[in-house]
């Protein structure tokens, strides 16, 4: 066993040599003290609580703002102790499509409208809801609650709208906030202050003060993600970022399918916000535990405390660190520093998008064609037969076989193939749909939960991919800013059903235009498999020229 150890650390510190003759000194001191061991782990344990976090908050409202099934309340008829179908009913309120109308009833005759008797009324004349409404069931949603009913319906579907504007606004802000003071920062930050929007809206007294406290939660909140992600993926070496960021997107998954499970099992939005929202409080515990990213304190000239950190890691790891390589690290940082075109550790706009327009257009386009097709599907999941909490948690869950094979491909055959083979295969299940939904329903409702399945694989390899293509210094501006774009396909996926008026199936034939457009603009990007991250617009241009130099031969020999 001590032989083995020995020849595995030999091997592991021929690695990192290795790596520090290509002058990947970073990498190199991560494959020598653990690219994935105990003090990774440890930190992404912690880690989960932002992620998950951000899973309940970004569709909350899906359960919050949720119609009720009502209809109306038939004051001839009904009695505190009556039930929500009565046989009353047939002559009391019209039918549609095998079910009661939720806005109508039939006209009682004026002479006659303390009596409950078929005669008495009109069925021939139906006329809205007289004396309110009557509610099946014990869900207690702002719906219910602030008497959102029928015509005032378009203020729940305003909740979603309004949430997704909250991410327009948030998501780049804090990535420009992360990439200026810090990952950790913004984590216990934007955790702490979420989690107050959002017990505050728990008590909201009315509609609006609801609204503007979702927009609250969501602008400060929607950063949680993307900075978690950025931060866990940035201290482990070039071989498991893949796993790195399986872990993190495993965790969405099941995050989203315990949301479903919880709101089956607390119908009051109030209460049920309360227990989401509760948590995020323990953001004010990364203040002691969570380091700062090692990578963007090496992007601002602070090597000291990256010094701190590494010999940290390699203390929690029980790896040795010799001072040389640190010291080594540290005059080749500044002098990367030295020559770039940075200022102050940070760069302009005009030099981020000068260098990497195309680049960045490419990133944005896909960005909004995978949050179309996701959000698209996942309003698919509401019109499927069965209970809406099991189905929002089996949509949740069909997440994870996806995120599992883009693993898999991102690790066999590249990021630029994982992710065009996860658009095509989606964009082609779509269309098989379309001509197989008529005859073969029952084939039709699997083909949609593997298109589910393989948007959910994309979306995880461009997250992926996202990170690797960007310089620190601007890498969670950049991944905020194509995020933010992405959120116009999230606004626009919810008006897709007022297509079916023209052809049934026109919003699947339009997310699989889009998938397979996606997936021709995929090969445009760089290959970043086995790539260290480009710390500098100069190594980051690199990567299209296939200049930049890779760790492959070293992490191989370290595994």
């Amino acid at each position: 066993m001590g032989e083995a150890q020995f020849n595995s650390e030999t091997t592991e510190e021929k690695a990192a040599d290795a790596a520090s003759q290509q002058h990947n000194h970073l990498d190199a001191l991560i494959i020598r003290i653990g690219q994935f061991g105990r003090f990774q782990i440890l930190n992404y344990i912690m880690l989960s609580l932002p992620i998950v976090c951000n899973a309940f908050y970004s569709i909350s409202y899906v359960f919050t703002a949720s119609p009720v099934v009502h209809r109306c309340n038939i004051s001839q008829c009904d009695t505190p102790n009556s039930s929500f179908i009565e046989p009353w009913l047939n002559f009391t309120i019209p039918q549609h499509n095998g079910a009661w109308d939720q806005c109508n009833q039939f006209e009682a005759t004026p002479a006659n409208e303390a009596l409950c008797e078929e005669h008495h009324f009109n069925s021939s004349q139906p006329v809205s809801c007289e004396a309110g409404y009557k509610l099946r069931g014990d869900e207690e949603t702002i719906a219910s609650e602030f008497g959102i009913f029928c015509s005032d319906k378009w203020k729940l579907s305003m909740v979603g709208t309004v949430n997704n504007i909250g991410q327009f606004v948030g998501i780049p802000l804090g990535g420009y906030l992360a990439d200026r003071y810090g990952r950790k920062a913004m984590l216990v930050v934007t955790g702490v202050l979420s989690a107050l929007a959002g017990l505050a809206r728990s008590h909201a007294p009315e509609y609006y003060s609801f609204l503007f406290f979702e927009f609250l939660d969501m602008a400060v909140g929607s950063t949680l993600f993307p900075t978690a992600f950025l931060l866990a993926i940035e201290l482990v070496g070039p071989k498991h970022r893949v796993v790195a960021a399986m872990v993190i997107s495993l965790t969405y998954g099941l995050a989203e399918a315990a949301m479903g499970y919880l709101a089956s099992l607390i119908l009051d939005w109030r209460v049920l916000l309360r227990v989401l929202y509760t948590p995020a409080l323990l953001h004010l515990l990364f203040i002691c535990y969570i380091p700062e990213s090692v990578r963007w304190l090496l992007s601002q000239s602070r090597e000291m405390e990256a010094v701190q950190i590494l010999r940290k890691v390699a203390r929690v790891n029980k790896r040795a660190l010799p001072e040389t390589q640190l010291s080594e690290m540290v005059c080749m940082n500044r002098q990367l520093l030295a020559e770039s075109e940075t200022s102050g550790g940070h760069y302009t706009v005009h030099q981020i998008f000068s260098a990497l327009a195309l680049r960045i257009a490419q990133c944005c386009f896909l960005w909004f064609s995978n949050t179309f097709i996701a959000l698209g599907l996942s309003l698919n999941a509401t019109e499927l037969k069965g209970n809406k909490f099991d189905n929002f948690s089996m949509a949740g869950l069909m997440q994870l076989p996806g995120i599992l094979v883009a693993t898999l491909l991102m690790h066999r055959i590249g990021r630029r193939w994982a992710l065009s083979l996860s658009l095509s295969t989606c964009s082609l299940l779509l269309i098989v749909m379309a001509l197989l939904d008529n005859d073969y329903s029952t084939l039709s409702w699997y083909l949609y939960f593997l298109a589910k399945m393989c948007s959910t694989g994309s979306f995880m390899t461009l997250y992926f991919f996202t990170s690797e293509i960007f310089p620190t210094s601007c890498r969670n501006s950049m991944l905020s800013f194509c995020s933010m774009v992405g959120r116009f396909g999230s606004m626009l996926a919810p008006q897709t059903p007022l297509l079916i008026y023209y052809y049934k199936y026109a919003p699947h034939l339009l997310f699989a235009a889009f998938g397979i457009l996606s997936s021709v603009l995929s090969f445009f990007f760089p290959e970043t498999s086995n790539k260290v991250l480009p710390t500098t617009l100069e190594e980051a241009r690199a990567l299209d020229r296939s200049q930049q130099p890779k760790v492959l031969a070293a992490t191989k020999t370290a595994a």
